[in-house]
């Protein structure tokens, strides 16, 4: 009967979550709320990469790439041609996501005959061209300097404002862990498990399993899109610093310090590494080592992740003596 209530439990609390962010955040500085925005466009795209290394089994290191994508779509359409600026904004997210998936169509066709380390070295080495384009197209990504985007569409809300922005921002992110949560939990979802957890047999049961795992790699790509045009306006600037290496790791170590195959645990994880930099820059000019010891110590004593400590907190709990002795005691019946 326990079992039976966990999963509406656990849906409770993180809608109380969502429900408490959303009361909270607005009364709090411009600074945080700022960096609350900056945690939620992350967390998007840490939960599309938890698509593929929490459910999948594929550990990415191109996630950037459509994040780039949509980000430079976002940023020359309104700096160069004003388009995205009023109602066409809506357009853009959804030119945004389409172009996120259509790069990960091209790239699954390449990267998904791998697996392991391989797939990983050569969703490395495709985001790695994106980066190339994005540093050497002057003419088109303004090179080095990037593009300044001009200030937000307004198209009766004020997107100006860092709080209806925030509200904006937030919408996408309960729109888009919704739909992933029912992905997840769809027969398709259960098939992605299936591979992750033994592709051969899934094989042998007649699944076609590269089918399955293109079309993941599609929507991992799409979301990374969608969070690529929020991050253009988040941020007000896209560079190629936004496609390096150092941003697909960022999302790979949000989902691993959150905890991989939950969705949650990812938002979680782009919070605190979000938090953790821009808090420890200030105070420390070597919180990158804090921030690594953070991820070792996280690997090293919760594999599975901060979503991982209810679970290990219980067994813990029935494996202690107080507990096996209580057992031991006989009972009136």
């Amino acid at each position: 009967m326990k079992d039976g209530h966990a999963p509406r439990r656990k849906l409770l609390i993180v809608i109380a979550g969502l429900l408490a962010l959303l009361m909270i955040t607005p009364f709090t500085s411009s600074y945080v709320i700022v960096l609350i925005t900056h945690a939620l466009v992350f967390a998007i795209l840490a939960m599309s990469l938890d698509i593929l290394l929490g459910y999948t089994g594929l550990p990415s290191l191109g996630q950037a790439a459509y994040l780039g994508m949509g980000a430079y779509l976002t940023a020359i359409l309104a700096a160069r041609y004003q388009f995205g600026l009023d109602w066409t904004f809506w357009v853009v997210i959804l030119m945004g996501i389409l172009i996120g998936a259509a790069t990960a169509a091209l790239f699954g066709l390449l990267a998904i005959r791998a697996g392991g380390v391989y797939f990983l070295m050569i969703t490395l080495a495709l985001a790695m061209c994106v980066w190339g384009l994005a540093y050497r197209w002057n003419s088109l990504t303004g090179g080095d300097n990037g593009i300044i985007l001009p200030p937000r569409p307004q198209f009766g809300i004020q997107l100006s404002d860092d709080v209806t922005f925030f509200y904006l921002v937030f919408g996408f992110f309960v729109v888009s862990l919704a739909m992933l949560y029912i992905l997840v939990k769809s027969p398709f979802g259960r098939s992605l498990e299936g591979i992750r957890e033994n592709e051969l047999r899934m094989r042998i049961l007649g699944y076609n399993t590269w089918l399955h795992k293109y079309i993941a790699f599609i929507i991992a790509g799409g979301f990374g899109g969608l969070a690529g045009v929020l991050w253009a306006h988040a941020h007000g600037l896209v560079s190629p610093e936004d496609v390096t290496l150092a941003t697909s790791v960022d999302a790979l170590l949000m989902v691993v310090l959150g905890g991989s195959g939950t969705l949650v645990g990812g938002a979680i994880g782009a919070g605190i590494v979000v938090f953790l930099r821009e808090y420890l820059s200030t105070l420390v000019p070597w919180w990158q080592y804090v921030l690594g010891g953070v991820y070792v110590l996280t690997i090293l004593y919760l594999p599975g992740g901060l979503m991982s400590i209810p679970e290990r907190v219980r067994g813990w709990r029935a494996s202690s003596p107080g507990r096996s002795l209580s057992d031991l005691r006989p009972t009136n019946s």
